[in-house]
């Protein structure tokens, strides 16, 4: 009795969940029967249908594990989905169904079908089965949000920039070599799926500072602005913040989005180590957080001091006239990525440690993030260590900062460019006092 305790209980269980389920799914399809004026008679399937078919879908599962079958499994799906078809056909001939609705649609016939999967699933694993009826539910709940984002809120070169970034990370991203070619591992020591994936983190921090712009608003200000642009480049959104303060935006604002480019520096180089040598990201991460604590406290500062937010329109905010996603930016940074690597591993390999300091520096006046990702790509081979990374790392940005401050007070004149400057200062200090407290620990005993 004890023996056959176990998997009965759990069977017992599972055809619960199924009922469950198919209670949960039906109940959202019968109110949406009901809503629908005239159309009562046109969707067949209610409440009942759907709790009868996952729990069908539950017993079948349940019996064919009994008598060691799929059989009955495939029958009963084969059943439903013609029921789920002779339904269809049905509600297009009834009186009254192209009153109701020109296009009944097959939204309740498939789920049906997906209910009695879900019913089968339950059984084998009722947690499973009940977090998928969930989802079954909530997005047959989402109907007219769903068709309102994508027909409404989601824009044509939204969705454009949309399909470009799931193709690169869905179908490029995976078929790219994850090793360098042989003939070329001399002299290229990055991987092509090295640089695919900077190219899609990249777009991918883009896309996210550009949902949030749009949930947030205009009333975000400058410096929600600047956060978002830095990801692509702190220096051009210095720059074009400066030129608000030529043009007469007030200078606390515009410098509240300065700073706020240099903080998502330092996150967008923690990202890229994350992504390229995770096994660093623990070394990495405190100097890399210090630096952009203190850039975001600033700009927080000086947002909360500027008078009242302007749109974040214009040279630093979005351009509505264009997609969110700056692919030519990505894929020469991704560029400029795989010439760095071939510069620094050359310096590495010939002046050693200095060798490798001194060609990151000079490669960060350039671009602080294609140095940062060939160091982390040195690690995730074994050329470099943690510690090697993390000096690296504080190195570019500090001598990129130094390219960012010329630039801030070339754009925007004296007052700008010493906010700027200053700020830059103050955060690169905090990366490095980590940084060196970070590595004196480790070598403590």
């Amino acid at each position: 009795m004890t023996a056959t305790a176990g998997p009965t209980a759990t069977t017992a269980l599972g055809l619960a969940a199924a009922l469950g389920a198919g209670l949960l799914i039906g109940l959202e399809r019968e109110r949406r029967k009901r809503r629908r004026r005239g159309a009562a008679q046109v969707q067949a399937a209610g409440i009942r249908s759907f709790a009868l078919v996952a729990l069908a879908g539950g017993l079948a599962q349940a019996l064919g594990m009994a008598l060691g079958t799929a059989w009955l499994v495939v029958l009963g799906a084969a059943l439903v989905a013609l029921l789920a078809v002779v339904a269809y056909a049905r509600s297009l001939r009834l009186p009254g169904a192209a009153a109701a609705d020109t296009d009944p649609g097959l939204t309740t016939e498939l789920a049906l079908f997906v209910t009695y999967l879900v019913g089968v699933l339950s059984v084998q694993s009722p947690a499973l089965g009940a977090g998928a009826a969930v989802v079954v539910a909530t997005l047959l709940a989402a109907r007219e949000r769903l068709h309102r984002f994508a027909t409404q809120a989601l824009s044509e070169a939204e969705l454009h920039d949309a399909l470009i970034l799931a193709a690169l990370a869905l179908v490029l991203l995976p078929l790219a070599p994850a090793t360098p070619p042989a003939a070329l591992q001399p002299w290229v020591p990055v991987a092509p799926r090295t640089l695919l994936l900077t190219v899609v983190l990249i777009l991918a921090l883009q896309a996210a500072g550009h949902v949030a712009g749009r949930l947030m608003g205009a009333r975000a200000g400058l410096a929600l602005a600047g956060l978002f642009s830095g990801f692509v480049s702190s220096t051009a959104s210095i720059v074009a913040m400066g030129a608000r303060v030529r043009s007469g935006s007030p200078l606390a604002a515009a410098s509240a989005g300065a700073v706020a480019s240099t903080a998502a520096t330092w996150l967008q180089a923690a990202l890229l180590v994350a992504a390229l040598a995770p096994a660093a990201l623990t070394t990495v991460l405190p100097a890399a957080l210090a630096g952009a604590g203190v850039a975001a406290t600033l700009a927080a500062l000086m947002a909360w001091r500027a008078p009242a937010a302007e749109p974040s329109a214009g040279p630093a905010g979005p351009d509505t006239s264009r997609g969110p996603l700056r692919l030519r930016e990505a894929v020469a940074l991704a560029s400029l990525l795989a010439v760095v690597s071939v510069a620094v591993a050359w310096a590495q390999q010939r002046f050693g440690a200095l060798g490798l300091l001194g060609g990151t520096a000079l490669a960060a006046l350039a671009d602080a993030h294609a140095p940062v990702a060939a160091l982390a790509s040195l690690h995730s081979r074994g050329a470099i260590g943690a510690p090697a990374l993390l000096q690296g790392l504080v190195a570019a940005v500090s001598a990129n900062a130094v390219v960012r401050a010329v630039a801030a007070f070339t754009a925007g004149g004296r007052g700008y460019g010493w906010r700027v400057a200053g700020s830059l200062l103050a955060s690169t200090s905090a990366a490095v006092v980590v940084a060196a407290w970070a590595q004196r620990a480790t070598q403590l005993p």
